[in-house]
């Protein structure tokens, strides 16, 4: 009998009870295979030996599936929404529509924000930016991002993604997690619990968040959208910040040396090996794994976020804006050395992209923040030959409608959240370059070829990474769940 409450009750605990009655015989052929397993480990790495074991085996990755195309992943989430039809989604037509009425034909009744619903017209605003052709590709590109548009060769352009949230927080919340109500795992946690760290210095799973330019309050970014959800929580994101520290806590306080620091956690460690012992918590072993990795941090990461190593090149390829901590060049560039570093899933937030008036105005300052950066860490992984195995994915939650929000005229005009169509495009890793895919209806209002649900874009990315997205799954409350619930078609047409 063994005490598992530590209230005093004995209760039976069936694993004691196997151990105390197992002969002398299973006892050292258990102890043989174990070191058996151990020796192994020694000579071919942990990610060697428990590569495809039980998914639910403490520490033990279930991935990849299959020979993955992609090592890691960069996505460029663009906070607040930019709209397609000032960036890639190009309606000429529309300029014979300016300040008419959307076709009920066309909006078939289709759900409303509340900012817009209550309006007496919904007036068409055609773009007012130039746009035109690029590369062999000949895609489309409006003249707000001439850096994206010089590298259009290299680019997947999806123009019929769609999903299910009309409202930003459940809008980021499903494209990250699956699903509009909070609590799942984000796509960096699923790709951590799946296929572990590359990098034994650096979490598996790191988020950069820069502010933009744009005039109007950004929306907020709540730490669930890179958090672990049921999984374990040593898979959650870890937050780089843009002034001081890098990462909370990174530096010792004076006084604390190295060698203070190593006794002070081994203590810390010891503590927590007895709970685990006494309640065999999972949480307990991510706690004690968290402290190690923050120590071994306080070494790599310093190294890692100091810029001054980089060539006068670099700054003239990501800007000058790559010199300020923080900036969105400079987390391109970071996310660059993450990568070269192994890091898994690198996830990079830009607020400021809620543009439902004076529009114009804001996405030319929004477009300044990302364009020349997000061109050149294509053109960086590239020339370092990591973009093959590296998937980049830009852009934001929902697209806006082609209807005015609020006053239009010939040179002003908001939009209105729009979740049946927008684009986002993909570079590296797994996918065509050069393809544009998809299409919308002449009002960038409806999908007419190819649609892209949410869903089917994750399995796409997971497929990238050797994930095949319907068996990387986690039992939680009697229910098996999964990053894409039970949809998801992998787009076999965009892949390389």
């Amino acid at each position: 009998m063994i005490d598992l409450s530590g209230s005093g009750c004995a209760c039976r605990d069936p694993m004691w009870e196997s151990l105390r009655l197992q002969t002398r015989r299973q006892f050292f052929g258990r102890a043989a295979s174990g070191i058996g397993v151990a020796a192994l480990a020694s000579m071919m790495g942990p990610r060697a030996v428990f590569a495809g074991t039980d998914p639910r085996a403490p520490g033990a990755p279930i991935g990849p599936h299959f020979a993955p195309r992609a090592k890691r992943v960069i996505y460029l989430f663009q906070s607040g929404a930019p709209s397609q039809l000032d960036l890639f989604d190009y309606k000429p037509g529309m300029r014979d529509y300016f300040n008419t009425d959307l076709p009920e034909s066309i909006r078939m009744g289709q759900r409303l924000t509340t900012m817009t619903s209550g309006q007496a017209r919904f007036p068409v605003a055609p773009s007012i930016f130039k746009f035109a052709q690029h590369g062999q590709s000949r895609a489309w590109v409006s003249d707000l991002m001439p850096h994206v548009a010089s590298i259009a060769d290299e680019l997947c352009f999806i123009k019929t993604l769609h999903t299910d949230a009309i409202n930003h927080d459940p809008g980021m919340t499903f494209i990250q997690t699956g699903s509009q109500i909070p609590g799942r795992p984000s796509m960096g946690a699923w790709l951590s619990y799946g296929l572990g760290a590359e990098n034994h210095d650096l979490p598996a799973f790191i988020v950069l968040i820069s502010q933009g330019s744009s005039k109007r309050p950004s929306q907020a970014l709540f730490s669930r959208l890179w958090g672990t959800g049921f999984l374990p929580s040593e898979h959650q994101g870890v937050q780089f910040r843009g002034s001081g520290d890098p990462v909370l806590y990174l530096s010792d306080p004076g006084g604390v040396d190295r060698t203070s620091r190593r006794r002070m956690l081994d203590a810390l460690a010891a503590l927590n090996t007895r709970q685990l012992e006494r309640t065999g918590d999972p949480e307990v072993n991510a706690r004690i794994a968290a402290g190690e990795l923050a120590f071994r941090m306080q070494a790599s990461v310093p190294g890692l976020t100091d810029l001054s190593t980089e060539p006068e090149s670099t700054f003239e390829l990501y800007g000058e804006d790559a010199r300020k901590p923080g900036t969105y060049a400079a987390n391109c560039l970071l996310a660059r050395r993450l990568a070269e570093r192994g890091v898994r899933f690198i996830q990079l937030y830009h607020r400021g992209w809620d543009q439902h008036g004076d529009l114009p105005r804001d996405i030319r300052l929004q477009c300044g923040d990302t364009d020349q950066a997000s061109a050149a860490l294509v053109l960086d992984l590239k020339r370092r030959g990591l973009l093959d195995d590296t998937l980049i994915v830009w852009g934001g939650e929902f697209g806006r409608t082609i209807y005015s929000q609020g006053t239009l005229s010939e040179t002003d005009y908001g939009r209105d959240h729009h979740p049946r169509c927008f684009t986002v495009w993909m570079a590296g890793g797994g996918v065509k370059p050069g393809l544009t895919y998809g299409a919308t209806d002449d009002f960038s209002y409806n999908v007419v070829e190819n649609p892209v649900h949410i869903h089917d874009m994750n399995a796409t990315i997971l497929h990238c990474m050797g994930i095949d997205h319907t068996r990387l799954t986690y039992r939680f409350q009697g229910r098996d769940f999964r990053l894409t619930d039970v949809h998801g078609v992998v787009v076999k047409d965009i892949l390389a």
